[in-house]
């Protein structure tokens, strides 16, 4: 008995083991590819920026399903917390970038 808690123990944790290289390999090879992009100059304007947000959202949802465990499935509570966080980091930025643009629009 006492050997089966300890071997489903052993299988969980060599499961989150194999989660964190799969998202540590995800994040490398996201950050590769943006940094290949602006380096070697493959896209440039509107389309490398595209491009750069989207790796950077996969990114995010890489990071946030391998390291810090929220799948949708359970914690519910941790994925309320980071969709609130998300929403109030887009507010920042977004806001920013309004600011910034009118700003620019006024200087000329």
């Amino acid at each position: 008995m006492k050997q089966g808690v300890s071997s489903t123990g052993h299988h969980e944790e060599s499961a989150e083991q194999r989660d964190y290289v799969k998202g540590l390999v995800l994040a490398f090879v996201l950050t590769v590819a943006s940094f290949s992009v602006v380096w070697f100059k493959l896209l440039t304007g509107p389309a490398a920026l595209i491009l750069l947000g989207i790796l950077a959202l996969v990114q995010c949802a890489a990071q946030i399903r391998y390291f810090l465990h929220v799948d949708g499935r359970s914690h519910r509570d941790d994925l309320l917390l980071i969709l609130f966080t998300s929403l109030i980091v887009l507010i920042i930025v977004g806001g920013t970038i309004w600011i910034l643009w009118n700003q620019h629009a006024r200087m000329m």
